[in-house]
């Protein structure tokens, strides 16, 4: 990946009658193979933002560019989220039918290569190799946010989004996974975007994102 940019992106919501301004021309240069971390009040915008520029979301006005072309406009958007694009989400969103290696294996599965031993070595690296025939019920938070971390990587995708990764969890298993998060993303020279309201969290980028009121402070 060469590049990824936000341009003014603007994006509203109506409730009823009211217009709810969340975005406010947010523009932003993602660096390619570094860690940024998007922070602010609760409202601010800052996971919409993140659900926009990971293609979960569409903007009202502006555009997010990957490698210089629109996200939303003549591409194979969910051939990205697929392939380029991985996800952590603050709620784990892995499937309960499924095992910890079967909600590995899924997005390589969907993207046609499934490789079960690469499912393997990532639930190794993050712990979980014991653990790989359970199911998210029968795994506590931490471990569901491992499974979930595992996820993001089997595709070897160019981004991780990661969205209050910690959120449901107690500080010290929330540290680990930050751990185990920033050394995978790290150690394979990914780009990482994280939204986080803890500001322990938010020294740990190359850079840092404030969002107020919907707009980049």
């Amino acid at each position: 990946m060469k590049s990824l940019e936000v341009v003014n992106l603007v994006k509203d919501y109506q409730i009823g009658k009211r217009t709810v301004k969340v975005l406010k021309g947010v523009s932003l240069t993602i660096g390619i193979g570094k860690v940024t971390m998007i922070q602010g009040a609760s409202g601010a915008g800052k996971s919409t933002l993140l659900q926009i520029m990971a293609g979960l979301d569409e903007p009202t006005s502006g555009d997010v560019l990957l490698d210089g072309g629109s996200l939303f406009k003549g591409c194979d958007l969910p051939g990205i989220r697929n392939k380029r694009f991985g996800f952590i989400f603050q709620s784990y969103q892995l499937l309960p039918e499924l095992d910890a290696m079967e909600n590995v294996l899924l997005p390589a599965s969907i993207s046609g290569k499934p490789d079960s031993s690469k499912v393997k070595a990532l639930l190794e690296e993050v712990g979980l190799a014991d653990r790989a025939e359970h199911r998210p019920t029968e795994l506590s938070g931490g471990e569901q946010q491992r499974v979930a971390i595992a996820r993001a990587l089997v595709n070897d995708p160019d981004v991780i989004f990661a969205d209050e990764p910690t959120g449901n969890l107690d500080s010290k298993t929330g540290d680990a996974i930050i751990e185990i998060l920033l050394h995978a993303v790290k150690s394979r020279n990914k780009t990482l975007v994280m939204v986080t309201h803890d500001e322990r969290l938010a020294v740990r980028g190359d850079t840092r994102v404030n969002i107020v009121d919907g707009r980049i402070e």
